[in-house]
């Protein structure tokens, strides 16, 4: 679940961590109402899910009420990366000496947490030298320490007083990142004002899906999640859209990950993929073809291992399909498990391809969408 930056800088004052007021409209009939109490020069920053907002025309300065409400106008309804913008935030305008980078996420190599550190903040992360990123990795169950924050903080040409701000304002990022189960918590630009005062002059913040429940105070945003996905999202569906042809229909993730495997290492290239879990229900089946169906693959792969899941079930289900509606693109099956042998003749005798054999499978839905890319009949 990712936030919008007004989201982020909510959860970062409710941790104490110092961020410039903001107030979030979503008409120029909101934005009248609040206009007298904003305090200008402000900021007008488009409020979607996706970087390059700047470059985009999505954030401007604005030195009064005129100026702010012109902004506004301009940035509603505007598109950044196939996203409309909706909302968007005015921050009071902060003045700034350094722009530092600091985040908290999780370091996958080493299954612990991460806290990174960089003098060059302002911009993208992954455009700045090594040699100018300094990062620790911190036990979760010990936390954030001191000495954390001495190691972080050596190579930072900082005086002392803005360092322990820095330490602050480190610990107190690790602190929500793991009281909010989140996956990253960015704060980028870290501002150091001429005052010397650290501020957070924006954020990122992911929380992990899995602990959607433990976060009902946030209000997810679907913006960024494509319609299909968000259709199958709302039936209990696990969907998820890739840039290949072969659409893939299997049960369980360890299933569909070696699926889309197999798929590769015969040349293709997996697309759009559904889980359908534990069910045998044959109208969650019709309801799988009818969604990956409209996300237009050239060949359809099942792949079934019934345990739970009856395979006859399954493909009673897949033969309602054929004899409703039909399909317009090749569908090749593997199933295996529990009635496997009555699933494969109920398949055959609908004219569907049907094997017990992952390879042979998975090689012929490749040979099909390679006759169906170089003009075959789909």
């Amino acid at each position: 679940m990712k936030l919008k930056e007004y989201q982020g800088r909510e959860l970062f004052q409710e941790a104490d961590i110092p961020a410039p007021e903001g107030t979030v409209v979503s008409s120029l009939e909101e934005f009248d109402e609040v206009a007298d109490d904003l305090a200008y020069p402000v900021v007008v920053k488009a409020q979607v899910l996706a970087g390059g907002r700047g470059k985009a025309g999505g954030v401007k300065f604005a030195d009064d009420a005129g100026e702010a409400r012109e902004h506004v106008d301009d940035i509603l309804g505007m598109e950044i990366k196939g996203l409309t913008v909706d909302e968007v935030l005015l921050v009071k305008m902060i003045e700034i000496e350094h722009e530092l980078y600091a985040s908290v996420l999780v370091d996958r190599s080493q299954r612990l947490p991460m806290v990174m550190v960089s003098p060059e903040g302002g911009v993208d992360i992954e455009s700045v030298p090594d040699e100018d990123i300094y990062t620790v990795n911190v036990n979760p169950f010990t936390g954030f320490s001191p000495y954390h924050a001495r190691q972080l903080l050596a190579g930072l040409d900082v005086d002392r007083d803005v360092e322990k701000q820095l330490a602050s304002v480190l610990g107190k990022m690790f602190e929500l990142f793991q009281d909010r189960d989140a996956d990253l918590v960015e704060i980028n630009p870290l501002a150091i004002t001429p005052d010397g005062d650290v501020v957070a002059a924006d954020s990122k913040f992911k929380i992990d899906d899995s602990a959607d429940f433990r976060n009902q105070d946030v209000e997810a945003s679907q913006e960024d999640v494509p319609e299909l996905e968000r259709e199958a999202n709302e039936k209990g569906i696990a969907f998820v859209e890739l840039e290949g042809d072969i659409g893939v229909i299997a049960n369980g993730a360890g299933l569909t990950m070696a699926t889309l495997d197999a798929i590769e290492h015969y040349g293709g290239k997996g697309g759009t993929f559904l889980d359908l879990g534990g069910t045998d229900d044959p109208e969650k089946v019709k309801t799988c073809f009818d969604l990956l169906t409209r996300a237009d693959p050239s060949v359809i792969f099942l792949n079934l291992f019934g345990g739970i899941t009856k395979a006859d079930t399954v493909a009673e289900g897949v033969v309602q399909v054929l004899e409703e509606e039909g399909l317009d693109v090749p569908l090749v099956t593997r199933i295996r498990g529990v009635n496997e042998e009555r699933a494969r003749e109920m398949l055959r005798d609908a004219g569907v391809t049907a094997t017990q054999d992952l390879k042979k499978a998975a090689e012929k839905a490749v040979q099909l969408e390679t006759e169906a890319s170089n003009g075959g009949a789909r």
